[in-house]
């Protein structure tokens, strides 16, 4: 004998259900179980489901997860329902759930079992007398779903998807209004071209869904010849689809009807009062969620309106450069806030890169920001210089806030901002710093520093504020990155951690895609990978692994901004061409005023020596270039101006070290009791440097030392070209 015919023998059926696909497989006699034609079929979820009585349905999914996690049978009894809702058998399923992509799947058995027995609890459990609950099970299920759908197209796949307790809608079509016609949002269960004939329908036309718009009631027809006698002239479009009877309910939002649902069913369905009262609080909860989903389709349409109004598209044909920008709005509200990029050509020929972050995510800090952003390309393109740019906009912004803002009842706003003018010749750039993160340079060879600039108070907080100005060059296969807070400080990360998470993703990208090193030598498709790939580390899926401390912080807005020089030509050697070998450099300057940046100073050069080979001498470093530049301070008047350079393949490298100053008055060689809080800089300089010396120059001197990486920690003799030492 067959294992089908043994199975069918002992009343029991296969069947397998795919919930990922939303799919379900019956042999002969799991359909005739169901109440369905003795014969194999696949159905949807939704049709079978609608089989089940709901609430033994609703309790199935947690012994399927149960089952998914013991890694064990799902069994359940299950009562069999027919169209009007009677229970027709009980049926047992066994069945073997695995986890597939996307859902599960259930491989198993159902199996008749018999009805129970007079006088016990388990009887007279016919599910027309658990209306009610079955009713309470499945709205709940519904309004959880509409509730959950954020578009139009998602409400109406969730509407399809609804199984009805005793009966299933075997097509569905939801109709607006456009003036005084009708329109079709959506329907299911249809073809394509089967919308035509109804989106020309005028409201006066006698069709269900038109006098449903019209009156505001609703209209059930539960069978072909009542359609046809009420409704002649429409009858014919409907006829074609062969349903046998239909509902049409209006969709009521706020006391106004924004349209009419249809439900239609392959099946006779008598429209009794329970299942009016079911079908009526659908419709309810559809026309909520549709108005919910165009309101928030609209409010999103404005959004991206709003930020392509404002958002510029930076200049890709500068001269020996790249650009690339990006800007993520933060996730709530009106999806734009206050931060900004913009490009602006000079009068001199030279082009002017701003970011900026006006206080707030909302619609002010938008206006605000659409405000400042044409104020600075004002001033900009009057040939002001960068500090009197941002000194201009700092006024202008504290002028709003006092006439405005502040005259209005309004909280007041201030913006952060960064304002450099780019030289493409030379790569010269002069930046204006107004309480903004400072830019961030990624050299030839792939090292990372955040590049200290002087700066001033944030825009609008005093109207005549200074912003002094800092001159930087950027090298000829270096790219500059300059960003608004929310991509270092969006995921819990602060100033520190957000920087080190961007350093390792600047770092590890490979310009052109080989895998070697080098600047991106002005290829826009390199620099554009690197802008996704730093948007992609705060918000891909991927982001919520590298968390900072701050975990509850809010989420921001995001704006940055890549500016890449073209690497210098190749020159020629005996074995051919051969590229340039790789500078890495950093300059700082340390004011009188500023010994908070010796300490600044020390993270340069610490930076720059992340990949030194001896630790020993990266401390040695420090401490040195720590003694020089507090030694300028304290023995001269005037700044402190650092270079380190480091030059040679990896392994064979070296390390040059110059603080230049002013004062014409060589150091002197001392000999520091044990408790001398001075005196010591030559000495340090002797013990741990592999080279120095002392260089007059013109305009002062500049002390250097060099270290040397294949020497280890071994001191090196003294320079025989260091200057004299008195």
């Amino acid at each position: 004998m067959r294992t089908e015919d043994l199975l069918a023998a002992i009343a029991t059926g296969l069947w397998r259900w795919d919930n990922a696909a939303g799919r379900v497989t019956l042999d002969s006699e799991a359909a005739r179980l169901l109440g369905l034609p003795a014969a194999p079929v696949e159905l949807t979820e939704a049709a079978v489901r609608s089989r089940f009585h709901p609430v033994d349905f609703a309790e199935i999914n947690g012994i399927v997860q149960l089952a998914l996690a013991e890694k064990t049978l799902a069994e359940a009894r299950l009562r069999i329902v027919d169209e009007r809702g009677r229970v027709q058998r009980i049926v047992r399923s066994r069945s073997r759930p695995r986890i597939v992509d996307g859902g599960f799947e259930l491989v198993g058995t159902l199996q008749e079992v018999p009805e129970p027995q007079p006088g016990t609890s388990a009887a007279h459990t016919p599910i027309t007398g658990d209306w009610r609950r079955s009713r309470e099970a499945f709205l709940l299920d519904a309004g959880r779903g509409l509730a959950e759908a954020r578009s139009t197209a998602e409400v109406l796949r969730v509407a399809a998807g609804l199984s009805m307790p005793g009966f299933m809608p075997d097509g569905l079509a939801v109709f607006g209004i456009e003036g005084d016609r009708l329109s079709v949002i959506g329907h299911h269960g249809h073809h394509g071209d089967d919308e035509r004939p109804f989106v020309a329908m005028t409201l006066e036309t006698d069709y269900p869904a038109a006098e449903v718009i019209r009156t505001g009631r609703a209209i059930y027809l539960p069978t072909p010849e009542e359609y046809s006698r009420r409704y002649p002239g429409t009858w014919p479009l409907a006829a074609r689809f062969r349903r046998t009877s239909w509902a049409f309910l209006p969709l009521v939002n706020a006391g106004r009807t924004i349209g009419a649902w249809m439900a239609a069913f392959a099946q006779p369905v008598a429209f009794t009062p329970d299942e009016r009262s079911v079908l009526t609080t659908v419709a309810r909860m559809l026309a909520q969620a549709l108005a919910r989903a165009g309101m928030q389709e609209e409010q999103q349409e404005l959004a991206l309106g709003l930020q392509r109004s404002m958002m510029p598209t930076v200049q890709p044909d500068i001269p020996g450069m790249t650009v690339a920008a990006r800007y993520v709005p933060t996730g709530g509200g009106l999806a734009v806030g206050g931060d900004w990029y913009d490009m602006i050509p000079l009068p001199s020929g030279r082009i002017a890169l701003v970011i900026g972050d006006v206080q707030g995510h909302d619609v002010r800090a938008a206006g605000l920001m659409g405000q400042l952003r044409i104020a600075l390309r004002a001033y900009a393109s009057e040939g002001h210089h960068p500090d009197a740019v941002l000194s201009r906009a700092s006024r202008f912004l504290a002028g709003i806030n006092e006439t405005e803002l502040r005259g209005h009842g309004e909280d007041q706003r201030f913006a952060t901002c960064l304002y450099i003018e780019v030289d493409p010749a030379t790569g010269l750039l002069d930046i204006a710093r107004a309480g903004h993160p400072d830019p961030a340079i990624r050299m030839s060879d792939g090292t990372v520093l955040v590049r200290p600039t002087a700066g001033g108070l944030p825009l609008g907080i005093v109207p005549d504020a200074d912003y002094p100005t800092t001159r930087l060059v950027l090298e000829p296969g270096e790219t500059m990155m300059v960003c608004t807070d929310g991509l270092i400080e969006t995921g819990g990360h602060d100033l520190e951690t957000g920087w080190a998470r961007l350093r390792d993703i600047i770092e590890a990208h490979r310009p052109g895609g080989d895998g070697g090193d080098g600047g991106d030598g002005g290829d826009g498709e390199s620099l554009e990978r690197l802008a996704d790939a730093l948007v992609q580390a705060v918000h891909g899926p991927s982001s919520h692994h590298t968390t900072g401390p701050l975990v509850d912080r809010r989420e921001d807005d995001i704006a940055v901004l890549l500016l890449s020089r073209e690497a210098a030509g190749c020159g020629v050697g005996t074995g051919g061409l051969l590229a340039p070998q790789p500078i890495r450099r950093t300059v700082l300057s340390v004011a009188q005023a500023e010994p908070e940046r010796i300490a600044e100073a020390r993270r340069q050069v610490r930076d720059v020596l992340h990949d030194w080979a001896d630790p020993d001498q990266v401390d040695s470093a420090v401490l040195m270039v720590s003694e020089m530049v507090t030694n300028v301070l304290v023995h001269t008047d005037g700044e402190a101006l650092l270079v380190a350079e480091i030059t040679g393949e990896r392994g064979a490298r070296r390390i040059r070290v110059d603080v230049a100053d002013s004062s014409d008055e060589l150091p002197h060689r001392r000999c520091p009791g044990e408790l001398a809080s001075s005196g010591r800089g030559l000495m340090l300089l002797e013990l741990l440097a592999g080279s120095w010396g002392v260089d007059p120059r013109g305009d002062g001197k500049s002390t250097w030392f060099e270290l040397y990486e294949d020497a280890g920690d071994a001191a090196g003799p003294v320079s025989p070209e260091s200057g004299p030492v008195a």
